[in-house]
């Protein structure tokens, strides 16, 4: 980042309350890609943990209750 960039938000950020100044900072650890985590091959040892039933059940699940608007909620 550059100096005029960073002392241009420091001064902003420093304006604000310290309630906003955290949700700002929320904001912006939502926005930096997620670090970390396993590999896939590292994944591979819990490849059918789940048993066949339970994957049917958790389909059947998605598939009744997601993606669905419920209009008087709105």
């Amino acid at each position: 980042m550059s100096p005029k960039l960073q002392e241009e938000l420091l001064e902003q950020l420093s304006r604000l309350p310290e309630e906003e100044q955290k949700r700002v900072l929320a904001f912006v650890k939502g926005l930096a890609p997620a670090t970390g985590g396993m590999s896939g091959k590292d994944l591979l040892k819990f490849s059918g943990a789940i048993g066949q039933a339970d994957l049917q059940a958790m389909t059947k699940a998605i598939e009744e209750g997601c993606e669905r608007i419920n209009r008087s909620e709105w």
